[in-house]
């Protein structure tokens, strides 16, 4: 019998001859799924998906750029094809957004990172600047956080303390320090400091050290601090977040003999009547007090000024030298035409319209506060129908 190869031996036997299949994927590839996973986990927690719109949070609302670009690429489609089991994909056409037909790899990899408007965390745009990409480029190589459980939950702590005032942004610059445990914004998205290394001289002769950098899309980088600071002045949205005992927002210091006459209070309303759970977001108490919150809001539950619910305070604002009666009187003149149109009945069967609530977005009533500050508020209204603070006509 003549001698046969290994092939027509296996050939003879039956055995089919299959080379085993690679599963890599590029780099570039590996931020799609991340981020196309991200999007995935959104809707399994809150069961739809990301949408636009300013009363969105900052995450969903970057989340739903994203898809909008991954359901733009056709690249992307058949990318995620296999993975996508909640047919993301395949939803409902959406209006075009920049021409990403002309975006090369780079712009693309910017814009699935997310994006973020010169004004702050709460605007939005769909491509970055080619300066903002170089600066992305300067951040060491991220890698996936394998023990980003520990830090999810600061994350979310974070972004809630956002959105209820606790937090605010303010424009990286004045203050250029980083230390264990700060939060920044910096390409869109949230930053965290876990580590912090010994301090050595730089080659220029200024202060460095190594850091390791959490990022909210649950991968980590491992950078040298300046370069932190330099992609953090470069980012026009970049952004570091106050720490929540950040103090007093009308004045950190007071002159001599000024007094603390009060505090302004937002409040959010438990209340499970289906208007206000339909629209809690929205629903905000807006008033001014010389004693202590909580005390003001101790019997919330049994008192028809707040909507017989209790309550939660989702910002407030130390007072130094002004009229409490006089500045209550001036939100009520503002938002006079979001007031709260509901009767509720008392505990003795008596219908009572509450005063003092408005169907005001919080981050408005933060801006308000803003321009009581700077005296800028003067012939200002809100207008419910661009939900935004407008000039009275002269």
């Amino acid at each position: 019998m003549p001698k046969l190869s290994d092939d027509e031996l296996l050939d003879a036997l039956g055995v089919d001859q299959e080379v085993a299949k690679t599963n890599s994927h590029s780099p570039r590839e590996e931020r799609m799924i991340a981020g196309f996973a991200e999007i995935q986990r959104f809707v399994e927690r809150y069961g739809r998906a990301p949408q636009h719109g300013e009363d969105n949070d900052v995450f969903e609302r970057l989340y739903a750029v994203r898809l909008d670009c991954l359901r733009e690429q056709e690249e992307c489609r058949v990318l995620l094809a296999s993975l996508d089991y909640q047919e993301l994909l395949n939803g409902a056409e959406i209006a075009p957004v920049d021409p990403v037909e002309s975006m090369d790899d780079d712009d693309l990899l910017a814009e699935l990172e997310g994006a973020a408007g010169p004004s702050g965390i709460t605007e939005l745009r769909h491509v970055r600047s080619r300066a903002e990409i170089q600066t992305a480029e300067e951040i060491a190589k991220r890698e996936k956080c394998e023990d980003f459980g520990r830090f999810r939950p600061l994350f979310e702590q974070a972004e809630r303390e956002l959105n209820s005032g606790v937090r605010q942004t303010r424009p990286f610059g004045k203050d250029a320090s980083i230390n264990t445990g700060n939060f920044f914004i910096l390409g869109g998205q949230l930053v965290y400091v876990a580590e912090k290394g010994d301090e050595f001289k730089a080659p220029n002769g200024h202060p460095d050290a190594r850091l390791r950098v959490i990022y909210s899309n649950g991968t980590e980088s491992n950078l040298l601090l300046r370069s932190l600071q330099r992609a953090l002045y470069k980012d026009e949205a970049g952004r570091r977040l106050t720490e929540p005992d950040a103090g007093p927002l009308f004045s950190v210091t007071w002159d001599e003999g000024n007094v603390e006459s009060g505090t302004i209070y937002v409040l959010r309303s438990l209340s499970n009547h289906p208007f206000v759970a339909e629209h809690r977001k929205l629903i905000h108490k807006i008033g001014v007090t010389g004693g202590k919150v909580e005390t003001r809001i101790a019997n919330a539950a049994h008192d028809a000024t707040y909507l017989l619910a209790d309550v939660e305070v989702v910002a407030s604002y130390k007072l130094a030298g002004i009229n409490r009666m006089k500045l209550e009187g001036v939100f009520h003149r503002i938002f006079a035409p979001a007031q709260l149109d509901l009767t509720i009945h008392d505990r003795f069967g008596r219908p009572v319209r509450p005063k003092e609530w408005f169907l005001v977005p919080l981050h408005v009533i933060d801006e308000a506060v803003q321009r009581i500050r700077d005296g800028s508020i003067t012939n200002m209204v809100y207008d419910p129908k661009t939900a935004s603070l407008v000039g009275l006509a002269q």
